[in-house]
């Protein structure tokens, strides 16, 4: 019990690893080297300093916050002319149905997709995948993409509730958040979105391709685990697959191991060593 609760901590909690010393940017310690930040600690690179300028180029978490406060603003200053011209443009450039529709309130609503990228089993309520009775963990593909109609007025914790609550998620939403992925200079960016901002605003502004703009749905990231936050039958259930992969790579390695002692045995036996 105590090697499986170990593995389940490290699992959940290899989240948190990592952080920059810049820009205080978090990810996971195996993908430290996968991750391309130019941000740099105190506006200086090599000790030499950077204009303001050159500073909000090179750190990727200020332009994240840049971005926010430059979406507010335009926010604030469209009008509904200046509204109507950009879901016209949007649905113009649009290549499938997923169109925008204005109505005469100015509220406009239309389609997000939303990339599922979840590590850790999700909790389903009775009557939902696979016909369950009660509650089942189950791990959704990472990597599927799921399809929202929602409203310019919907918040991102509204998105999050929805899509729970399209898959019967029991989990508490608190347990997740929504990121934006774009692209800036041939790198990819991936930003937390505050619970109070406007998915369908992003996508419109951003127009409809993903390339540009998509939606990713992961786990919190928070310093430690957040025990309280899981059911025993949640517990359980992660010690349950634990020992399911455990005996799975136990196999594997007795598999190839056992393939390993045949070859050697079989060289043995050609060179007419001892068998």
């Amino acid at each position: 019990m105590g090697a499986a609760f170990c593995k389940l901590y490290g699992k959940i909690t290899q989240q948190v690893k990592h952080q920059s010393s810049g820009c205080k940017y978090t990810c996971h310690a195996q993908c430290r080297d996968q991750v391309a930040l130019d941000c740099h600690q105190n506006g200086s690179i090599n000790g030499c300093p950077l204009n303001p300028l050159a500073q909000d180029h090179l750190n990727n978490n200020q332009s994240s916050h840049s971005d926010v406060e430059k979406e507010k603003e335009l926010r604030t200053h469209l009008t509904c002319e200046d509204i109507r011209q950009k879901v016209e443009q949007y649905n113009t450039k649009s290549r499938d149905h997923f169109k925008m529709t204005l109505n005469t309130n100015g509220m406009y609503t239309g389609f997000i997709k939303v990339q599922l990228d979840l590590r850790r089993p999700i909790t389903v309520k009775g009557g939902g995948v696979g016909g369950v009775k009660g509650q089942e963990a189950f791990y959704l593909p990472r990597g599927s993409i799921n399809t929202l109609h929602i409203s310019s007025t919907n918040t991102v914790r509204q998105v999050i509730e929805a899509l729970l609550k399209k898959f019967t998620v029991a989990d508490n939403p608190a347990k997740f958040a929504l990121f934006k992925r774009f692209s800036r200079e041939d790198q990819v960016y991936t930003c937390k979105l505050s619970e109070e901002e406007n998915p369908l605003f992003l996508r419109l502004v951003a127009g409809p391709s993903t390339d540009t703009l998509s939606f990713v749905l992961k786990e919190q990231q928070t310093g430690e685990v957040m025990w309280d936050a899981f059911s025993i039958p949640e517990l359980q259930n992660f010690l349950r697959i634990l020992d399911k992969e455990e005996q799975d790579q136990i196999c594997s390695i007795t598999r190839r191991y056992n393939a390993y002692r045949e070859k050697l045995e079989e060289a043995m036996r050609a060179t007419g060593g001892p068998g």
